[in-house]
């Protein structure tokens, strides 16, 4: 009998600890209220077995991506609570269970929301806390999250900035999210409609008056919403303050570290969001800890005006992927230890063919002439004034490319508005050439020019060129990403003379 209740005994004991039963004993539903408005923001928070008040544990704060809403599953974040993490996943503002209208991350109100969280958080006994700091109510606090949920963390991070002189989040880790909001939805006031109108679409019933607003002079239009229209909100300047770029203009840096993720083929926010991030949105120090990993995937849409090609895959997170990357960057902060020596590069990019490139800069640039001039004419890009979109030749493989590309041209236009669309290409000829990573960036004109001088910033891609295969500036009068706002809406005329693309070549690590 003695055995028998042993064995009973150890087999309750068993179930009471087992980690699935943890977990849902753990997880609890709780409505914070924000300190700008009284909205409720509901959370859900996620306790440790054995996390007390003298036995503390660190946060990380998740959330996610536009139209979404928290985790709430009492075992998902099981693998974060067993390497001794508790989390808090957040509906935002406008989402999930939450009151509210979405202010797509404007500081006044989502950046006030996510202060309240923290304040939350700061009060629990048994989250660990930030000692020596001098600073009151100083919890140990990361955050993870991508797209809309990389892009909470700034404005949280930056917010605190703002307000506090500091923030209380010891370290990041934003994926495939922005450094400047309208630059992505409109680069060069040129509107992805593609995207514009998938997430306007997603997010329309909690959005504010001013973006329907907005939204619909656009749709109207075919024009940004950029304030030269009086009677029209300007989103221009409005979501300019709704990321990294609107503090950094106001100067203000993050100096904590940070582990970008960003997806290379990702056509919504381009690897040139996560390298402005690194290298203008951190102090020397913060940027001297953190690393990005390009991988490939992300907001990914396929182009076929002009045709471009995806890869797939991480090959540079290493063994578990970057969710295991990412742990072992937190604990490393929490252990005061530098996070930038996991990897052996600052820059670790995922090419096309699926392997890693690492290299310490992705500006390094060398000159490459095109040798030719182009004319978009009428919707049509060509050498000659006639014909379909080109694949223009600067340079012959092997060549590896990782980085943010340049165009240097003198631009001459000839009608109002003028747009073209351009793009790196790598193929054995001109006919078989495809865009590399899905991606063009364009051109405006807005009023006639003469051989005017531009700098044109490419998107950024990893790619290696092989041997018998050649990298192609494209030159297009459309882009699918942007239906509506190709050349083809006005008639007129645009000539690119004395062309040079400066390709980003590979920096050697330097030794870690």
């Amino acid at each position: 009998m003695r055995t028998l209740r042993l064995l009973v005994l150890t087999a309750l004991l068993a179930a009471i600890t087992a980690p699935s039963a943890l977990a849902a004993q753990t997880k609890k539903d709780v409505t914070v209220t924000s300190k700008k408005d009284g909205t409720p923001i509901v959370i859900s928070v996620y306790k440790p077995d054995g996390a007390r008040a003298t036995a503390p544990v660190p946060v990380i704060l998740h959330s996610h991506g536009w139209g979404g809403s928290r985790t709430s599953s009492p075992t998902a974040f099981q693998t974060e609570m067993d390497n001794g993490f508790g989390v808090v996943s957040i509906d935002q503002r406008g989402h999930g269970d939450s009151g509210g209208q979405a202010n797509v991350e404007d500081p006044e109100f989502e950046g006030q929301d996510m202060i309240s969280v923290i304040d939350y958080v700061a009060g629990l006994d048994w989250v660990a806390k930030d000692r020596g700091l001098g600073r009151p109510n100083d919890p140990t606090l990361f955050a993870m999250g991508g797209s809309y949920g990389g892009g909470y963390q700034y404005v949280a991070a930056f917010t605190e900035l703002r307000d506090l002189g500091y923030t209380r989040l010891n370290a990041l880790a934003p994926e495939i999210t922005w450094y400047d909001l309208p630059q992505s939805l409109a680069p060069s006031k040129v509107a992805r409609t593609a995207w514009t109108t998938l997430l306007y679409a997603a997010g329309a019933p909690m959005l504010p008056q001013y973006v329907h607003e907005a939204f619909a002079w656009g749709a109207t239009t075919g024009q940004w919403p950029d304030g030269t229209a009086p009677a029209v909100p300007n989103l221009q300047a409005e979501f300019f303050e709704h990321g990294p770029s609107g503090h950094v203009a106001a100067g203000r840096k993050l100096d904590i570290p940070v582990l970008l993720g960003q997806g290379l083929n990702d056509n919504l926010f381009n690897f040139n969001e996560a390298y402005k991030n690194l290298e203008l949105a951190l102090t020397p120090t913060a940027r001297a800890k953190s690393l990005v990993v390009g991988y490939n995937g992300g907001h990914a849409l396929p182009n076929v005006l002009p045709l471009g090609s995806a890869g797939s895959g991480d090959s540079c997170s290493g063994d578990g992927g970057f969710s295991t990357l990412r742990r072992s960057f937190f604990q490393r902060v929490r252990a005061g230890k530098d996070p930038s020596r996991l990897l052996p590069a600052k820059y670790n990019l995922s090419t096309t063919g699926d392997t890693c490139v690492r290299t310490d800069r992705v500006d390094v640039r060398k000159a490459y002439p095109v040798g030719i001039d182009a004319t978009v004419t009428r919707g049509t890009a060509t050498t000659t004034g006639a014909g379909a979109p080109q694949h223009l030749e600067i340079a012959q493989g092997p060549l590896t490319i990782a980085g943010v590309p340049t165009l240097d041209a003198k631009v001459t236009t000839v009608g109002a508005d003028q747009r073209v669309f351009f793009a790196i290409s790598v193929g054995t000829s001109p006919a078989d050439a495809t865009v590399v990573h899905n991606n063009t960036m364009p051109l405006r004109e807005l009023l006639p020019v003469v051989q005017e001088q531009r700098t044109i910033e490419l998107p950024g891609i990893a790619v290696e060129v092989p041997e018998g295969q050649n990298a192609y500036l494209t030159v297009s009068p459309v882009s699918d990403l942007f239906f509506g706002h190709g050349s083809v809406r006005t008639p007129g005329v645009v000539t690119l003379e004395d062309m040079t693309v400066n390709l980003p070549t590979v920096v050697p690590p330097q030794a870690r």
